[in-house]
């Protein structure tokens, strides 16, 4: 399959990426080609549809979407909804996924996602689930600018062209990450590397600045050696130091601290059934589960750690 021929690619979850993605895949498909929806907010199908008449199309549950469409995208907060998604009586394996390719985007535990892929291998041996994780926030999916981390390993897979084309019409980049669970395996792997960065960034900032270093300046020193990070460079958790990041917005519009503490929860679990040695683990996910309870931090950008340690966010003021 390309998708010069593709009559049609269904989406179930129009969350702040799905709605992105959806919008993506409306602008870019061939013109004969129409979108069908489907979230538990009539709204948002119907600003969809109202915006992309005639080419996004509202479904009434998971199987009306599994019915209409050759391509199948999920995008969903939890393990426990995709596997309602895909296992209840209304969910997609319920209609007609015969010969279907099935993509799914969430970050879920990778347990979930077997489950739900061997269900769909023993229903339907010709479909098959691929996950297809998300780098990246809402400001890269609007921009399309996300990269999907892609369980496949095969360069003979037949659906990999087909895959990486489709997921190029809403991303920058795919990258294969290996065997079915392994793009999540790597996802959450990539959101514990940086959800450690993000409190020891935070820490060493504190730090520096308690003993009177300028935070800009300290960015400097980060960036010219081997403490260099993306954190600091692009979302800094201080202040004045990257006038573009999320707490230049009073810590919003980002990455906000529950779906970072769901996220590293999930890394922490994997690291216990793969046995690996975790050491920081414990720790941090302690740190972002009393961010997420503090009304301070709460549905703010996860780098409002800063913040939930103690850092000073007022020291401009201090410097006069």
């Amino acid at each position: 399959m390309t998708l010069e021929n593709l009559n049609s690619v269904g989406l179930v979850g129009l969350g702040s990426m799905g709605t992105w993605m959806a919008v993506h895949l409306a602008e870019k498909l061939p013109s004969t080609a129409q979108v069908f929806v489907f979230d538990k907010s009539t709204p948002l199908m119907n600003d969809l549809s109202s915006k992309y008449a005639n080419k996004v199309i509202q479904c009434i549950n998971p199987k009306d979407v599994a019915d209409r469409s050759d391509i199948i995208l999920t995008i969903l907060p939890e393990g426990k909804h995709v596997k309602r998604v895909y296992l209840s009586a209304d969910g997609i394996c319920s209609g007609d996924i015969k010969g279907k390719l099935l993509i799914d985007c969430s970050t879920i535990d990778t347990a979930s996602f077997l489950e739900v892929s061997d269900h769909i291998t023993n229903l339907s041996p010709s479909t098959k689930l691929y996950d297809a994780p998300i780098n990246g926030g809402e400001t890269e999916a609007k921009e399309g600018n996300i990269t999907f981390l892609l369980g496949c390993p095969e360069d003979n897979d037949p659906q990999l062209a087909t895959l990486v084309e489709l997921l190029s019409l809403m991303g920058s980049k795919v990258i294969r990450c290996g065997a079915p669970s392994l793009g999540l395996a790597a996802k959450l792997s990539s959101d514990y590397l940086s959800g450690i960065i993000t409190i020891a960034c935070s820490e060493a900032m504190d730090m520096g600045i308690r003993c009177g270093v300028d935070p800009r300046v300290l960015a400097k020193v980060y960036e010219s050696g081997s403490a260099q990070n993306t954190i600091c460079d692009r979302f800094c958790p201080v202040p004045g130091v990257y006038p573009e990041a999320p707490l230049a917005n009073g810590f919003r519009n980002g990455f906000d601290v529950q779906m970072m503490r769901r996220d590293f929860g999930l890394a922490v679990a994997l690291a216990h059934r793969a046995e690996s040695r975790n050491v920081l683990g414990g720790a941090g996910l302690k740190i972002y589960e009393g961010a997420s309870e503090d009304a301070r931090c709460t549905e703010l950008d996860s780098r409002v750690i800063f913040r939930y340690l103690g850092g000073n966010e007022n020291w401009r003021n201090d410097q006069e």
